[in-house]
């Protein structure tokens, strides 16, 4: 099956030059040119990656993330402009995966396309004793990719759950920022460790009743981080 991917931008210049590198490779790709239309179609279709833009009439790429993460976990890729750390910090604060800033090489683009959807393609065990594992309160589901604490459920994203998946599968293990890029993220994705480190504390917003005085994902100060 082809990977089904949305990009959001008001500029039809870059939509259609995302859309046909895409396409070339066998995606199927649909566009949207405000946010509003944005939600409206990940509402209605099953994506497997959004490319959005954080500068959108109607509706802003940040709001758009925010309401999207409402009620899908889709890998969302924002696009910012060149040098505006706040809208990539922000766009990794509301939910998104990762990324990328303008001017870009659509080499680039497709690149971390492609890591993205590797990486999220759902792993399935034949061994039903390995779909599920579970630390105390905390519990994963390999094959839904679903995480629960205390029996509800956690909404987590595709890379938060990457990261939780690594951490429950490996206890006592330190992995740095590095390698986690490199695990999580894979060797040829562009980006640099900052994404790590954002991905991390929101994970631990999440699963942990006291993100300061953590009980499952600890830092072992000047080496990285473990799940004990």
């Amino acid at each position: 099956m082809a990977y089904k991917i949305l990009v959001v931008d008001d500029e039809k210049s870059i939509v259609k030059g995302i859309k046909f590198n895409l396409e070339r490779d066998g995606m199927i790709v649909d566009t949207a040119f405000d946010g509003e239309e944005a939600v409206k179609l990940v509402s209605s279709v099953d994506y497997d990656l959004i490319v959005l833009d954080v500068m959108l009439p109607k509706l802003d790429g940040l709001s758009v993330c925010q309401q999207v993460r409402e009620f899908s976990q889709v890998p969302i890729i924002m696009v910012t402009a060149k040098g505006d750390d706040m809208d990539e910090m922000m766009g990794l604060e509301y939910g998104a995966d990762d990324y990328i800033t303008k001017p870009f090489n659509i080499l680039n683009v497709k690149a971390r396309i492609k890591a993205i959807l590797r990486r999220s393609v759902k792993k399935i065990s034949h061994d039903s004793s390995d779909k599920v594992v579970k630390v105390r309160d905390l519990e994963i589901n390999i094959e839904s990719k679903r995480a629960f604490l205390r029996g509800k459920e956690t909404k987590l994203t595709a890379k938060e759950f990457d990261l939780l998946e690594l951490f429950m599968d490996n206890p006592g293990k330190v992995y740095s920022r590095e390698q986690l890029l490199n695990t999580v993220w894979g060797y040829d994705y562009p980006g640099d460790a900052r994404t790590v480190d954002v991905h991390m504390r929101r994970l631990r917003e999440k699963i942990e009743e006291n993100p300061s005085d953590p009980k499952y994902i600890f830092t072992k100060w000047g080496v990285g981080y473990y799940f004990q």
